[in-house]
């Protein structure tokens, strides 16, 4: 697959329309009684499309949400972060050419960090709540090479160097359902009663990625001469994201 060298694409109208619309909505959604929610899920990532053809495989990782509801209200505003690994290769090398009797662990990894505002509509209450999203923000593609210690992998890198990054823009839907394991009541300080609920969110997503460059795994090449190639490629950045995890919500 050859770098395929095009303009970056301009930040697409829709795009600054949706931010400035989400940013509008919180003056009027803190002003009222709201309830707060957080939820870590696993998420997996099956990419579609061009990026499919270009990257086989699956990825896993971790997402972060946060946002806010109001109350009585099926309307919901909130932010994501997620961390995706979608490829991996690992070797011994010797630490260098003058010290081949100590040897070192390299590590390659292929990795997607998304990051979105989202709408979501769902019931304010209920112990099943379905929901539906609709995400507008962006996708950082990244592979990032380090070194490390052969038995010690956890310890910081002794090295590492990001090889190639680029970002797309991303919007896409989602639709899920969040299931109520239990809900515990307490008085905070204030004498004011608070109710703690921990919900199972099930859910999957669909996020549409515009162009950017990326490497897959086995896209570094050593060659002999001690120099490196890549093998860079650029297509949509489109990928389905099923997800399950913990959710909690505070009223």
């Amino acid at each position: 697959m050859n770098n395929i060298q095009s303009p970056r694409p301009a930040v697409p109208r829709t795009f600054l329309t949706a931010i400035i619309f989400l940013l509008l909505l919180v003056p009027s959604m803190t002003a009222a009684q709201v309830v707060p929610e957080a939820s870590a899920t696993i998420i997996l990532g099956f990419p579609s499309g061009e990026f499919a053809d270009n990257v086989p495989g699956t990825g896993i990782g971790i997402d972060l949400t946060g946002g806010i509801q109001l109350a009585g209200s099926p309307l919901f505003l909130g932010a994501e972060l997620g961390f995706l690994i979608h490829g991996r290769e690992s070797r011994r090398e010797p630490f260098s050419t003058t010290i081949p009797d100590v040897e070192v662990r390299v590590i390659t990894t292929n990795n997607i960090l998304n990051g979105h505002l989202f709408l979501r509509l769902q019931p304010g209450v209920g112990s099943i709540r379905p929901y539906f999203d609709a995400f507008i923000g962006f996708k950082y593609l990244f592979t990032v090479t380090e070194i490390r210690n052969v038995w010690d992998s956890d310890d910081e890198p002794i090295a590492h160097s990001t090889n190639l990054g680029d970002i797309a823009y991303s919007r896409g839907v989602g639709f899920g359902v969040a299931i109520r394991l239990l809900e515990d009541n307490w008085s905070s300080e204030n004498g004011r009663d608070q109710a703690v609920g921990l919900y199972l969110d099930l859910g999957v997503r669909y996020l549409l990625g515009s162009e950017a460059d990326y490497m897959k795994k086995g896209s570094v090449e050593r060659l002999g001469d001690g120099t490196i190639s890549y093998d860079i490629g650029r297509s949509r950045t489109d990928v389905i994201h099923p997800m399950i995890g913990i959710r909690a919500t505070f009223r």
